[in-house]
């Protein structure tokens, strides 16, 4: 008997109808929505149609994520992207961290994608691969969440973290990065240099193998990972619209 797990309270998806351009925003690895929900708001404020899903097995336990794989992951952003598509002309798209990951991975698929905004996202993390050494018994490690300079400022994320899920995001990270010169559109790409979940390397990594023609990394020395719940929340916020509108 499967067991059915609540999605908790803050982790809901969301979603905004406006105009006819549209925005897809993803949340991270054993995150939610409540990460990325002020960027959703935002943009919704200024008249797009903006979805921010909720990835398959996250918003709930991770005992439902220990279930799922980097597919299911992809399907629930490819899904958001299919509802968007029905609704707008012109899509761009947000992420973080994973989040950042699903951003490239539907640049590569979807050339239409108009533009991305890329935080703190992850094609290379080397200390998640102790996990392929570790004793099969060992099913959850500690949680990657809430990493945050801002005090008072907690992210809703996932007390534990599968193992069995890090092996999925090494996968999903190594066929991203693989396909980097597949990304040709225009990439604004931030960065904490202080994360302690992925290595601020990743930003020169993605801005070196992306085909872009139009591509800048802007750096974020007062917050550190969960950037969008951190002090430069409005940075991101208007640096993206203004780049978005751009290419409107």
């Amino acid at each position: 008997m499967t067991r059915d797990f609540e999605v908790l309270s803050g982790a809901e998806p969301y979603t905004a109808e406006g105009g006819r351009t549209g925005i897809l925003v993803s949340h991270g690895f054993t995150g939610t929505v409540q990460s990325m929900r002020p960027l959703g708001e935002a943009f919704a404020r200024e008249g797009y149609t903006v979805t921010v899903p909720r990835l398959k097995g996250h918003g709930t336990h991770h005992e439902e994520m220990e279930g799922t794989t980097y597919q299911d992951w992809i399907a629930s952003v490819e899904e958001a992207f299919a509802w968007l598509k029905e609704r707008c002309d012109t899509i761009f798209m947000a992420g973080l961290s994973m989040g950042g990951t699903l951003a490239l991975y539907m640049a590569q698929q979807h050339p239409e994608i108009r533009a991305i905004s890329l935080i703190n996202a992850a094609v290379a993390v080397p200390a998640m691969k102790s996990v392929h050494d570790m004793e099969a018994d060992i099913r959850f490690l500690d949680a990657i969440g809430s990493d945050i300079k801002k005090p008072g400022i907690v992210e809703l994320a996932y007390e534990k973290t599968p193992v069995a899920s890090v092996k999925q995001i090494l996968a999903f990270m190594d066929e991203v990065r693989g396909g980097l010169s597949d990304v040709r559109c225009p990439a604004l790409i931030f960065v904490s240099p202080e994360d302690h979940v992925v290595p601020p390397e990743n930003a020169q990594i993605i801005y070196d193998g992306i085909a872009s023609e139009e591509k800048s990394i802007i750096e974020m020395p007062e917050s550190y990972h969960v950037a969008t719940l951190d002090n430069d929340q409005q940075r991101i916020i208007d640096e993206t619209l203004a780049f978005f509108k751009k290419h409107e």
